[in-house]
């Protein structure tokens, strides 16, 4: 009996600090960092806020009547190219000049256009 008083005793007693405080923190092996699985914390990414400038600027709208004009220069310049007789005359077949008219014994193979002048 006197064995089971001591051993009911040194149970409770030891049982009492077997408990943890909240104060004390408790992590696992496998949460704290390593060489292999290093601890990076985690966060937001968010885009930084610009600087809004306190000016008012209009010249976006004058850049593109620039550019407008630019590509209607270009096209103006791209239908006056094909006005030439080289793409417009089909007796030029693709080449700068007209292909000289050779005899039918004298016609020479053309590497531009593929045909016999």
């Amino acid at each position: 009996m006197n064995r089971l008083l001591i051993l009911l005793l040194f149970a409770g007693a030891t049982s009492g600090f077997a408990q943890s405080s909240k104060k004390k923190k408790n992590v696992a092996p496998a949460q704290q960092p390593s060489s292999v699985e290093p601890y990076y914390p985690k966060r937001t990414y968010e885009p930084q806020k610009k600087k809004s400038s306190e000016k008012v600027t209009y010249d976006a709208r004058e850049r593109f009547y620039d550019r407008a004009e630019q590509v209607a220069k270009a096209h103006r310049k791209a239908e006056k190219e094909l006005s030439k007789p080289q793409y417009s005359d089909p007796t030029y077949f693709g080449h700068k000049r007209p292909p000289k008219r050779r005899p039918v014994d004298k016609m020479k193979y053309c590497k531009e256009c593929g045909i016999r002048h």
